[in-house]
């Protein structure tokens, strides 16, 4: 599944899953734009591991709630690689608070960057998508959008309204030969879920049926081949990648 000469735009990309998903869509070939808000150091850092492997890569810093700011990173890419094949919108936040307590300001901002970043963005990069050969569109989702999660309700709200978006998408881009599709991680060996206190970890991964985190290159491996021309007759899907949670 070469990813030779295809140019992929990865949001959120300076950590965690993103930056994961970056490195290896590089590794094997493709040109990355690595998307960051306000990493930059660890932006750089993912764009000398994958010219280190052989890859090619830029950094392009854009707040995906932003709009001019997305537009700003479109150019970035074309003045780099020219027009994005592949579009992998995984920036998001989460703002963690029971139901009752959470903010509209809390909502408001993880429906901002989660909802609207992903609009911002495949709006900016429709076109590349639609007019590539073989064009992607991937969005990245969480289990925690078809499950919830206590304290969650608007990260769970957004993850969840990836699915119904990325269906409709896949059906405007299908009549230019593109795809959409929405992966949905489980928990995934990051920083944030290391973070998590241990007895509360035991209990996730107790519930696990293969009884272990997923690590990032889980993630990648599949969006690798959902950006890969192989993947031409999957569109509209949602794939969950959770080591067995809904079992």
């Amino acid at each position: 599944m070469s990813m030779d000469g295809r140019t992929c735009v990865i949001t959120g990309s300076a950590r965690g899953i993103g930056r994961g998903i970056a490195e290896y869509l590089g590794e094997e070939g493709a040109n990355v734009v690595i998307n960051y808000r306000s990493s930059k150091g660890d932006a750089q850092e993912a764009v000398d591991t994958i010219e280190t492997a052989g890859g090619s890569a830029v950094a392009a810093q854009a707040d995906v709630a932003d709009r001019a700011e997305v537009e700003h990173m479109r150019e970035v890419c074309h003045e780099a690689f020219g027009p994005a094949d592949v579009l992998v919108n995984n920036a998001g936040i989460t703002a963690d608070e029971q139901f009752t307590e959470m903010t509209r300001e809390e909502w408001d901002r993880v429906m901002d960057v989660n909802l609207g970043g992903m609009f911002n963005c495949t709006q900016e990069f429709f076109d590349d998508v639609w007019n590539a050969d073989e064009g992607r569109l991937i969005n990245i989702s969480s289990v925690v959008g078809k499950q919830g999660n206590f304290g969650q309700a608007n990260y769970a709200a957004a993850k969840s309204g990836m699915f119904g978006f990325t269906r409709t998408i896949a059906l405007e881009l299908a009549k230019g030969g593109s795809t959409a599709n929405c992966v949905a991680p489980g928990f995934t060996r990051t920083d944030m879920v290391e973070s998590i206190p241990d007895r509360v970890l035991e209990r996730i991964v107790s519930g696990i049926p293969l009884e272990r985190l997923a690590e990032v290159e889980d993630i990648a491996a599949v969006v690798r081949f959902l950006a890969s021309e192989e993947s031409s007759y999957v569109t509209g899907e949602v794939i969950d990648v959770n080591g067995g949670m809904d079992l």
